[in-house]
């Protein structure tokens, strides 16, 4: 049975969690799991634009992250590594999840729509903003602008071009600009 972690665990460290989750401890993971699951949400909803497709795709990363744990090696901060793993895991899903035909005939996805991305609670207006974002512009803008990543690391990730991968911002930051102004 595990015990409450929050409390059970306020006192350890990070990298005490992360040796403890290591060796099997599944209070450790509890706790590891609470202190991250808000930012991994935060992260899959902002690249899936969907609410229930980012609570799927967060259970993923915490079931990766118990059967990958090993293989954090520290040589990183745990948070930079996990929202890695989260990136990867968010972006498979949404490949995984997406149909046929939606790759063959339609070449642009919409995000949430005005409504669902204002009804999202817990987020600000420029998330809020974000989430109706067009699919491969909203990743591209996550991944550079939220998360830090280059555009060659995206190009990668994304399978696109870098040119792409900087159009697609460019746009993401224009449709922003314009909503935001409009708002």
């Amino acid at each position: 049975m595990l015990i409450d972690a929050k409390h059970a665990f306020t006192q350890l460290s990070e990298d005490a969690l992360i040796t403890r989750v290591k060796s099997g401890d599944q209070n450790a993971y509890a706790a590891l799991y609470e202190l991250h699951v808000k930012r991994v949400y935060g992260l899959c909803l902002r690249l899936l634009a969907d609410r229930e497709h980012a609570e799927d795709a967060t259970q993923e990363v915490f079931v990766q992250l118990w059967h990958k744990i090993a293989s954090f090696e520290g040589q990183s901060q745990f948070s930079t590594w996990l929202h890695s793993v989260t990136s990867n895991i968010a972006i498979s899903y949404l490949r995984k999840h997406k149909n046929w035909l939606q790759k063959v005939v339609s070449f642009e996805q919409s995000g949430m729509d005005e409504q669902s991305a204002t009804d999202c609670q817990g987020l600000n207006g420029l998330d809020k903003l974000v989430l109706r974002l067009p699919e491969r512009a909203r990743m591209v803008f996550v991944l550079h602008a939220i998360e830090g990543y280059r555009h060659e690391e995206i190009a990668t990730m994304l399978e696109m071009a870098v040119g792409s991968s900087k159009s697609q911002f460019h746009r993401a930051r224009q449709l922003l600009k314009e909503w935001y102004e409009n708002e």
